[in-house]
């Protein structure tokens, strides 16, 4: 019963599937843009069908879907991504780690990070780059100047 009126209603279904994939886009957060090209591919081809255009049958449904998606794709693509911006992203040192200061268990350089344990994780420590220091020893006072998941990058104390 249903399929029968999917069957004899195609122009309407290829519309509705297009406004459910675009929804889709939406709640996920524009993630991934298959469901945004598939979705007014899809809607093009309710359009043409809705219009006498195209023939309502499966076949020219999914021929046109897929056709008008990748071309939807390659006219959009470039402007969707100018849209995302040229800089890279900045990194957010904001953090309230920044500024804790530990003592040092072992010896640590630029190519040899060190390890600690804070807040029950072991951190993984290695030196930050702008401070220009290449190795710091054991027993030295630390203050975090960075951190990432997992890695404090440290500097001397002051």
């Amino acid at each position: 019963m249903i399929t029968d009126y999917i069957v004899n209603h195609q122009a309407e279904f290829w519309l509705a599937l297009g406004f459910v994939m675009l929804a889709i886009e939406v709640i996920t957060g524009f993630t991934t843009g298959i469901f945004l090209f598939a979705g007014l591919g899809a809607l093009t081809s309710g359009a043409l069908m809705s219009a006498g255009v195209l023939p309502e049958t499966w076949i020219a449904g999914v021929s046109c879907t897929g056709i008008s998606s990748g071309m939807i794709t390659a006219l959009l693509w470039k402007p969707l991504k100018k849209l995302q911006g040229d800089k890279p992203v900045e990194k957010d040192n904001s953090s309230d780690f920044v500024g804790h200061e530990f003592v040092l268990e072992n010896d640590i350089t630029l190519s040899q990070p060190g390890s600690t344990q804070y807040s029950g994780i072991s951190w993984r420590v290695e030196i930050d780059k702008e401070t220009g220091v290449d190795t710091i020893a054991a027993g030295q006072r630390v203050s975090v100047s960075s951190v990432e998941v997992g890695l404090f990058k440290v500097k001397l104390a002051n």
